[in-house]
């Protein structure tokens, strides 16, 4: 692991996510600049924090992909959220001191470390960025909600097509996508794991989106070819993102 510095550019990949989530002022990008990283390189399929383990810091995602999940004890494994660069996935480790699940790697990634203790005087000394940070926790919660939704209430094709369009809008806020098109690094066993599905299933759904024209998923790199109709097909709706330019990205 780097040694920590007072600033580094990844700071600016963390700005990004959060003014998607609320407009910052000067002073408030100056305060979150203030904060000490410590970057790191991971290989893919890593855990970054382990369930039951008392992290003393939050981890930025700066490059890559990861994903937040539990192993059942015959070692089924079920995702709860996928991960992009700009996101804080264990953000709550700050104030729940022990994890309740995992955090890992999905592909090669760049991550970088913040003490518990820098976040912490942060917020105290800017209670208006904490405000941002708490935003942040609760749209989580706003997607741990869709997902309940969709495993219990959706087909598989559904939940696909959905997942499609959630992962483009989120790319898209943050400048990470080109036009209808971004990058989806995950195989079908973890868009299975991720939704409830089988690879069968997963498979079956893939080949109806693709004959219907709806995607392209080639080599890790989605392209939507009709976004309407994906929209539709996955009776997708970004209003859970609250997101600031997540209806336009969505339009």
């Amino acid at each position: 692991m780097n040694e920590l510095t007072e600033f580094h550019p990844v700071h600016n990949v963390m700005l990004r996510k959060l003014r998607s989530i609320s407009p910052l002022s000067e002073d408030e990008k100056q305060c979150l600049l203030t904060l000490p990283l410590a970057v790191k390189s991971v290989g893919a399929d890593r855990d970054i924090v382990r369930e039951g383990s008392r992290p003393t810091e939050c981890c930025l995602v700066v490059e890559g992909f990861a994903c937040r999940y539990k192993v059942t004890p015959d070692g089924r494994r079920q995702i709860f959220s996928f991960h992009l660069a700009g996101d804080i996935p264990d953000l709550q480790s700050l104030h729940l001191k022990v994890m309740d699940h995992s955090l890992m790697t999905l592909t090669p990634s760049q991550l970088a470390f913040i003490p518990h203790e820098s976040l912490a005087n942060l917020m105290h000394r800017c209670p208006r960025v904490a405000d941002v940070f708490w935003r942040d926790t609760l749209i989580d919660a706003a997607v741990f909600r869709e997902w309940m939704m969709g495993i219990g209430r959706r087909s598989a094709e559904t939940r696909i097509a959905h997942l499609f369009c959630e992962v483009l809008v989120r790319m898209s806020v943050v400048g990470l996508a080109n036009g209808r098109a971004c990058e989806l690094p995950v195989t079908q066993a973890e868009i299975g794991d991720a939704l409830g599905l089988s690879t069968v299933h997963v498979n079956r759904s893939l080949k109806e989106l693709r004959a219907k024209q709806l995607i392209s998923l080639k080599g890790g790199f989605l392209t939507v070819l009709n976004w309407d109709e994906l929209k539709k097909a996955g009776e997708f709706d970004p209003t859970y993102l609250h997101l600031d330019g997540a209806a336009k990205a969505a339009a």
